[in-house]
This record gives C-alpha cells, structure tokens and sequence, in this order.
C-alpha cells in the first residue's frame, strides 16, 4: 500500500501538490555576464530544492549546455532565456508567473 500526502492528505499515486506548486510559483529568468565576458541564464523563484534540481538537469539536457544547481537556483552556461521559457511553459508553468 502507498502512503499518504503531508501537504494535502490523499494517496501519492492521487497527490496534486507538485501540480499545484507549479502554478503558484514566480519564475524569474535573467542573463548575467561572468568572468571573460561568458554570459550565464540563471532560473530562481522555485520553492523546493529537489524540483530545481531535477528540471535543472533536464534544461541542461534539452538545451545542450552546462551548467549546475545551487539551491533553488539553476545556473545555464550561455544566453537561453527565451528557450528556457518555452521549455517552462511545455512542464507546465504559467506564463503569468514567469518573468524573463
């Protein structure tokens, strides 16, 4: 038998919470420029270390680019800011939420 949900009480093959947290949460997309003029997409805003850390790795693979996740905080080595919003929208953000 599955366990039960803290967050919202229902069986885990049932729990909406990820859903729901995806939907409340503010995405910020910006680009900075590092050492030797190298420009860096950086992804903040996510609640959960553990979901930054899993879309992190799939950005990195769907972008074909390095890169790591410090927090809830994804680092994209090059400029991928509109990719990267796209790429949000298909898993299921908001378009609202998401500030590039």
């Amino acid at each position: 038998m599955e366990g039960i949900c803290e967050t919202c009480g229902l069986p885990k093959n049932l729990c909406v919470c990820g859903e729901i947290a995806k939907e409340t949460e503010k995405i910020k997309i910006r680009t900075i420029r590092r050492r030797f003029r190298k420009v860096v997409t950086i992804v903040s805003g996510f609640e959960d270390a553990s979901e930054a850390k899993g879309l992190g790795k799939n950005l990195k693979r769907k972008l074909a680019c390095g890169g790591t996740t410090k927090g809830t905080e994804i680092e994209l080595q090059g400029d991928h800011t509109k990719k990267v919003k796209e790429l949000l929208l298909k898993e299921g953000y908001k378009e609202e939420l998401i500030d590039a």
